[in-house]
C-alpha cells in the first residue's frame, strides 16, 4: 500500500487548493475572532478582574464593528474560494504521511534492528489524548483558548516527557512511601558546568530548569541552543535507571537520611552511574535524547515540583567523566508495597503520572481539527517521533457522508516505520458531529524482524466516536463498523499465510475517545458491546464496573485554571484524592443531582467519567507469543491545555524464549 505524502496527487491541484484556501482564510479568521471575543474563558475573566467593569465592554464595542466590516468585505472572496475549494476535495487523499527528513536524527531503521525476537521479549508504550485543538472560538466553549499556542506547547510537553530517561524506584519497605509518583522526587545528575563536589540529597526543583541535551532538533534556533553541550549520548541509545531503596519502618525518609545517599554521577559515554549507601542504581541503553522544555502557557506552567537533581557526592571525580550538559528529566514508576497490598490481584503497575511515559513509542491524538495547529503540533512532535500521519479525514461532500467542514481530528505519531494506513469515515454522525469527518484510522507498523528475516509487525487503530449525550444507538453502530473495518484492514494488509508466515504480529491495540463511560447507567448498550469480547480494557472489570484505581479522563471545564490543578504536579496531587476527583472531574449525570459539579461532592460515587480508552487483544497474534500489560498511566502533563486526561499503556510482548 502506498502512503500518501501529499494531500493531492499532483502539484497543480495542490497549488489550486492553496489559492482557494487563501481566499477563504481571511473570512474564516475574522469570523473566528469575532465569535471568540464574546466567549471569554475563566482564565481571561480572572486576568481582567481588576480592570474597570466598562473596559472590556468598551473593547468589544470598538472591535466588533471593525471585525464585521472586514468580514463583510471578505465574503465575496471567500465565496469564490469556496466554489474552487469544494470540488477539489473529491480528489483529496484521506491523510498526509510525514517522515522526518533530517537523516542525522532519524532512527526508525535502527530501532528495527534492536529486536530479533530471539530474547526475552520487548515492551512497547502507547499513548492517547484528546487535545481539543478546535478553532479558537469553538474551543472557548470548552473553556480553552489560544489554539495555536496550545498546539505548540502540547507538542513540547509530550516530547519533553517521552524523551527523558526512565527511572524506576522500587521501595523495599512496605511502610515507606516517602518516594513515590506523587512527589516525583528523583536522584541527581551533574548540572551544566558544575564539576565541584557537593553533598547529595533529595531535592525538589522545577521542570522549568530542564532542557534536554542532544535535542536532535531540525530547528536552527534550537540547534544553536544545543551547541554549548558536550558529551552527547549516541543516537539509538536509551537510558533506563532502576533504583532500589531499603526504606525504614517509620515510613518517611528524613533530610538527614536523604543526605546519606551519596555517590559519583558518571555522565560520559556508556559508563553506568553508581550510588553508595542504600540505593542501587542500574542503567540500560535507551534511545537518543531530544530537546524539549515543558515551558508554560501564561500562568499554567509545566510541572513545578517534578525533578530532583543528583549532585556529585564526596570523593574524587574524574574530570573527563563529568559533562557540561543540562539536566535530564526523570520519571518514577512507583511500585510500593502499599499499593500492591490494596490491589493484590493486579498484575501490572498503575499510576497517575505528571509526565508522559519515558520511551513512548506510539501516540494517538484526537480533536486535532485546526490545520494550522496541526502543523505546529507536527513540527514539535517530529523532534521525537520520526513518522507522523496527520490531517486525517475528508472534506466537503464525500461518498455517503454529509457535508464535512473539518477533518476527523485524528493524528498518529510513531518511532517505528509505518507500513500501511487506512481511514474510514463514520457515515451516521448527527448534530454538530456530522460537520466533522469523525472516523477511524488504522495503521500497520514494523517493530522488528526475526533472524529468518520475517517482519515483526503491530496493528494500531485510533478513533473518535459520536460525542452527543444520548446518542447511544449511533455509537453502537459506529462500534459495529469499527470492528468490520478492523477485520478488513487486517486481511487486506496481511502478507502471511498459516503455512508460510512472512510476518509475525506482535500486538493489536485500539485507542481513542469513545465518548461513553463504563460505569454510567446511560451507556449500558456501549458497555455490553461485542468489541469488549475481542479487546481487553486494563481498567475494566466488566460491564458497569471499573477497577478501583481507574479514574475519569474528562475534566470539569470550570476548574481548568484553578491553582489546585493548573500545573501537572498540582493536578496529579488533586486526582490522587477522592475530594480532588470530585472537585475537578466530570461525573456521570444523574437526575437526582444538580448541574453544579462542586455543589454535589458528597453524593458522587465512583472516580469520574472515563471516556478515553486503551484496548488490546491477543486474537490474531503469533501463537507462541504472549502479550501482557506492564504499566497503565493517567497523565496530567497537559494540565491547563486540554479538558481531557491522556492515558498510556505499556505492553510486554513475550516470545517464550529465555523468558525470566
Amino acid at each position: 500500500m502506498v502512503l500518501y505524502t501529499s494531500p493531492f496527487p499532483n502539484s497543480f491541484l495542490s497549488v489550486l487548493h492553496s489559492f482557494s484556501w487563501g481566499l477563504i482564510f481571511p473570512c474564516y479568521w475574522l469570523a473566528d475572532r469575532l465569535v471568540g471575543s464574546f466567549v471569554p474563558t475563566t482564565y481571561e475573566k480572572r486576568q481582567r478582574a481588576d480592570d474597570p467593569c466598562y473596559f472590556h465592554a468598551l473593547c468589544i464595542i470598538i472591535t466588533t464593528p471593525i471585525y464585521l466590516a472586514l468580514l463583510v468585505a471578505s465574503l465575496p472572496f471567500a465565496l469564490i474560494g469556496f466554489l474552487l475549494w469544494s470540488p477539489l476535495q473529491s480528489a483529496r487523499r484521506p491523510y498526509i504521511y510525514s517522515r522526518l527528513k533530517d537523516k542525522n536524527h532519524a532512527n526508525g531503521a535502527t530501532l528495527l534492528t534492536e529486536w530479533k525476537a530471539a530474547g526475552s521479549g520487548k515492551s512497547f508504550c502507547f499513548g492517547s489524548a484528546n487535545v481539543c485543538l478546535l478553532p479558537d472560538s469553538l474551543a472557548r466553549f470548552n473553556n480553552i483558548f489560544n489554539t495555536q499556542a496550545r498546539a505548540k506547547e502540547i507538542g513540547r510537553r509530550i516530547r519533553n516527557g517521552a524523551s527523558r530517561p526512565q527511572i524506576k524506584i522500587y521501595i523495599d519497605s512496605p511502610t515507606n512511601t516517602s518516594i513515590s509518583a506523587a512527589s516525583f522526587s528523583s536522584l541527581v545528575s551533574p548540572q551544566a558546568g558544575d564539576n565541584r563536589t557537593v553533598n547529595a540529597g533529595i531535592k525538589r526543583t522545577t521542570s522549568m530548569e530542564y532542557k534536554g541535551d542532544n535535542c536532535g532538533s531540525n530547528n536552527g534556533e534550537e540547534n544553536r541552543e544545543d551547541k554549548g553541550g558536550s558529551g552527547e549520548p549516541h543516537e539509538g541509545e536509551e537510558n533506563t535507571c532502576i533504583v532500589r531503596i531499603n526504606g525504614e519502618e517509620n515510613g518517611h525518609m528524613s533530610d538527614t537520611e536523604a543526605d546519606t545517599v551519596n555517590g559519583q554521577a558518571h555522565a560520559s559515554g556508556p559508563a553506568e552511574p553508581s550510588l553508595e549507601g542504600d540505593a542501587e542504581v542500574s542503567k540500560t541503553p535507551n534511545h537518543k535524547q531530544k530537546e524539549g522544555d515543558s515551558g508554560s502557557l501564561d500562568s499554567c506552567s509545566a510541572s513545578r515540583e517534578s525533578l530532583v537533581k543528583v549532585r556529585v557526592g564526596d570523593g574524587t571525580v574524574d574530570q573527563s567523566t563529568v559533562n557540561n550538559k543540562l539536566l535530564y528529566k526523570a520519571s518514577i514508576m512507583k511500585k510500593t508495597s502499599v499499593r500492591k497490598k490494596k490491589h493484590t490481584d493486579e498484575t501490572f503497575d498503575h499510576e497517575i503520572s505528571a509526565f508522559f511515559p519515558a520511551n513512548l513509542d506510539f501516540l494517538c491524538l484526537q480533536e486535532v481539527f485546526d490545520k494550522r495547529a496541526a502543523e505546529k503540533l507536527k513540527e514539535q512532535l517530529h523532534h521525537y517521533f520520526e513518522y507522523i500521519v496527520y490531517d486525517v479525514g475528508v472534506y466537503s461532500c464525500h461518498s455517503c457522508c454529509s457535508f464535512k467542514f473539518v477533518n476527523s481530528g485524528l493524528l498518529f505519531a510513531s518511532r517505528y516505520p509505518v507500513m500501511d494506513a487506512a481511514y474510514h469515515c463514520y457515515p451516521n454522525g448527527r448534530g454538530m458531529d456530522s460537520l466533522a469527518s469523525k472516523g477511524a484510522l488504522f495503521l500497520k507498523v514494523q517493530v522488528g524482524s526475526t533472524p529468518q528475516d520475517q517482519r515483526i509487525v503491530g496493528y494500531i487503530s485510533c478513533t473518535h466516536l459520536q460525542a452527543i449525550a444520548g446518542d447511544t444507538t449511533v455509537r453502537c453502530e459506529q462500534l459495529d463498523m469499527l470492528q468490520d473495518w478492523l477485520s478488513e484492514f487486517r486481511k487486506s494488509t496481511s502478507s502471511s499465510s498459516t503455512a508460510n508466515p512472512e510476518e509475525l504480529v506482535a500486538f493489536d491495540v485500539l485507542c481513542g475517545d469513545l465518548n461513553f463511560d463504563n460505569c454510567s447507567s446511560e451507556d449500558k448498550l456501549e458497555q455490553q458491546h461485542s468489541l469488549f469480547t475481542h479487546y481487553k480494557d486494563p481498567c475494566r472489570v466488566g460491564p458497569g464496573e471499573d477497577k478501583p484505581w481507574a479514574i475519569g479522563t474528562l475534566l470539569d471545564p470550570e476548574g481548568l485554571y484553578d491553582e489546585e490543578v493548573c500545573t501537572p504536579d498540582n493536578l496529579q496531587k488533586a486526582l490522587e484524592s477522592e475530594e480532588g476527583r470530585k472537585g475537578y472531574l466530570v461525573y456521570p449525570t444523574s437526575k437526582n443531582h444538580g448541574s453544579s459539579q462542586k455543589g454535589r461532592k458528597a453524593s458522587l460515587k465512583g472516580n469520574g467519567r472515563r471516556i478515553d480508552y486503551m484496548l488490546y487483544t491477543e486474537e490474531g497474534l503469533y501463537l507462541e507469543w504472549k502479550v501482557e500489560v506492564e504499566e497503565f498511566s493517567f497523565i496530567t502533563q497537559l494540565a491547563g491545555l486540554t479538558d481531557h486526561l491522556p492515558v498510556a499503556m505499556r505492553l510486554m510482548v513475550s516470545t517464550g524464549e529465555d523468558d525470566p
